[in-house]
């Protein structure tokens, strides 16, 4: 009788023999049955939703012409464990992919992207637009529903009815498909780690915080250089310190879906709560959504005796300390543009 050593000392070659057959079998499956079924030119968009089964994915792939071969696929799902490890969502897929890399795309959870960029001093109902325009949302009515949903205001302590002001200005790359809350989430976050760079927002309140939104919002919408937005800050702190209405355009530009070119003496009349015109005191919200420069300005205002400031054709403003110095300013550079 043969002893247990001289046993295991003849069937452990077989044994390994046998894996490196069998992983060798897998390479040639990859190889003839796994490869790219074409040369990329065929592009599919899989979506992939909650309790979706491998069997309807692999029929969806192969329908479609991305598989080059259905049964193998099934193979390799089961072989690698991965048959109930695929993730849901919307992917961008292409005939000249093997069937090992989109395996590992859909159990990756590689999903197709999307990116959008807010501008400075967008408002909510720009940014719905745009996200409708980009078919992020369906229109800007539910974007703008979504942005003053009572959770997230009282989530983020915001004391107002809509996230405007908070929603920071940057390029977002999110995956196809993800919901409008958690965009706005996601926006309202980065207004409020930006913030942390800001030594005069630590501890603030959120009612304090809230009005040096409105300001930044108002000088994001009035500077056209960067340079000028804490002078601009400084005019509208010592207007409302002496008790003089802020008189800004923009807040009456907000009262239009579509800014207007100029407003008329009729526009300034118009009845509303954001008209400064007509209203001292800060108005009722912010007008835009600021970017660094307005917030840091709303922070770090720039105090001077200027009371008004009036844009000039070569895109800077001219600022005066009184009504007589604004109105020669005014004739000069303004009347001159409309005789």
């Amino acid at each position: 009788m043969l002893s247990k050593k001289l046993i295991l000392k003849r069937i452990l070659p077989l044994l390994v023999g046998l894996v490196f057959l069998g992983a060798g079998g897998i390479f040639l499956l990859d190889v003839v049955k796994g490869g790219a079924s074409g040369d990329g030119t065929t592009k599919y968009e899989l979506i992939i939703s909650p309790g979706d089964s491998s069997t309807k994915i692999t029929k969806d792939l192969t329908k479609h012409g991305i598989l080059k071969s259905t049964s193998y696929f099934t193979y390799l799902l089961k072989f690698t464990g991965n048959t109930n490890r695929i993730k849901q969502g919307v992917y961008l897929v292409d005939n000249g992919m093997s069937a090992r890399k989109i395996m590992d795309i859909l159990v990756e959870g590689k999903v197709k992207m999307i990116s959008f960029t807010i501008p400075e001093g967008y408002n909510n109902r720009q940014i719905g637009d745009l996200l409708t325009k980009k078919d992020i949302a369906k229109s800007k009515e539910e974007f703008l529903k979504v942005a003053s949903s009572p959770e997230i205001l009282s989530k983020y302590k915001i004391p107002a009815k809509t996230t405007e002001g908070y929603l920071f200005p940057e390029t977002y790359v999110i995956p196809y498909n993800y919901p409008l809350d958690r965009i706005v989430e996601m926006m309202l976050k980065r207004f409020f780690l930006n913030l942390q760079k800001v030594d005069k927002a630590n501890g603030i309140s959120p009612e304090e915080l809230h009005k040096k939104v409105i300001l930044a919002s108002i000088v994001e919408r009035e500077a056209k250089k960067k340079e000028e937005r804490p002078l601009m800050a400084g005019v509208f702190i010592r207007r409302l310190k002496k008790n003089i209405a802020l008189e800004s355009c923009a807040t009456v530009q907000y009262l239009f879906d579509k800014p207007k070119k100029r407003l008329f003496e009729k526009d300034l009349l118009i009845p509303s709560d954001y008209n400064t015109y007509l209203h001292k005191g800060y108005p009722p919200g912010p007008i835009s959504n600021p970017g660094m420069p307005a917030i840091l300005a709303a922070f770090n205002p720039e105090e001077t005796e200027n009371l008004f400031f009036l844009l000039k054709p070569d895109g800077y403003h001219y600022f005066s300390k009184d009504h007589r110095e604004h109105a020669q300013a005014k004739k000069k550079y303004i009347d001159v543009l409309y005789e």
